[in-house]
């Protein structure tokens, strides 16, 4: 296959992406496939502007199927996946409406309660609030301990968990220096899970155990600083059920071809989702990749298989328009 793998562009998660494409790029390219692997980046009159341009470039009109392997604002939210749709290109991973869903995670929550899929109770606030305001805002979901996170960013971006009544206003203004709105969840004792669906497959589950107890930024992306299970010593039939769900969160948001579903697995027993990533982290620490090798498939066929998925997507542009009356 002919493939462009799109990579960087201007989110916080940008350095995090670049490390994906490569990664992805490289793979591909051992599989014997065709690879261009291009940088978004610069700055132009908005922040469109490098998106727009790269479509235009001979790279992306010469590709069979473009794999994305954008983190964050306008790679993983739908603007790229939009601009691709008006290309009549087929790319990798979710269409515009699911890829929105996914990253806005007030949508995705609202999604998950009218379906059916549980997940920690929550309130939306905005970042200017006072603290009287958001100490009364966040007595419906029991109080303190929470987390705070801005509603559209990945990799831990912004997010902290507040254990008193001293940091609830640093961790909502924290998060607001990444949104106009911020979700306060309840906080979940109990153990961090990722569920990766390939395809119409859920992959084994994966525990992520980090250094201190929290998941940040530094956990996810410093080798050595969180421990990984996998799979999971979950019980059978509980790992059942969870890959169940989680499978239902991604066809509730209409998600395609891949995705990383989080959750957090009370000391009850009970999960807890609390997001989906559209477009996962595809590093060496990563945990798609991970999942895949406990379900027998190594790096360069995942990828592989992630293009054919993608190959298999119709444009939405090629979808029968309305006749008019």
């Amino acid at each position: 296959m002919r493939i462009t793998v799109l990579m960087g562009g201007l989110s916080p998660e940008r350095e995090v992406s670049l490390n994906s494409g490569k990664a992805v790029a490289k793979s591909l390219r051992e599989a014997g496939h065709d690879v261009t692997a291009l940088d978004i980046r610069g700055e132009g009159d908005d922040r469109w502007t490098p998106y727009r341009q790269v479509m235009d470039t001979p790279e992306v009109a010469a590709a069979e199927v473009v794999f994305i392997a954008l983190h964050g604002e306008e790679g993983e939210d739908g603007t790229v996946q939009a601009l691709l749709d008006l290309k009549k290109k087929p790319y990798t991973g979710s269409g515009v409406l699911a890829s929105a869903l996914a990253m806005d995670k007030v949508m995705s929550k609202r999604i998950f309660d009218l379906g059916g899929v549980p997940n920690p109770e929550w309130v939306l606030l905005s970042p200017r609030a006072t603290e009287s305001a958001i100490e009364a805002a966040i007595e419906p979901v029991g109080g303190i301990p929470v987390v705070t996170k801005p509603i559209d960013q990945g990799s831990t971006v912004g997010i902290s968990i507040v254990k008193d009544a001293g940091g609830l206003m640093e961790g909502v203004e924290e998060a607001g220096r990444f949104s106009e709105r911020v979700l306060v969840e309840k906080y979940i004792p109990g153990r961090e899970l990722t569920v990766a669906v390939l395809g119409d497959e859920a992959l084994p589950l994966v525990e992520i155990v980090p250094e201190g107890g929290f998941y940040d930024y530094e956990c996810k992306y410093t080798r050595g600083k969180s421990r990984y299970v996998c799979p999971a010593e979950v019980p059978e039939g509980k790992t059942r059920e969870i890959q169940k769900l989680a499978r239902k969160a991604f066809d509730l948001l209409g998600c395609e071809g891949f995705a990383r579903v989080d959750l957090r697995l009370s000391d009850e027993g009970d999960p807890y989702f609390l997001e989906i990533n559209t477009i996962p982290g595809m590093t060496a620490l990563s945990l798609v990749p991970m999942a895949a090798k406990a379900a027998g498939i190594d790096f360069p066929e995942l990828v592989e298989r992630i293009c054919l998925l993608g190959l298999e997507r119709k444009p939405a542009v090629e979808k029968p328009a309305h006749r008019p009356y």
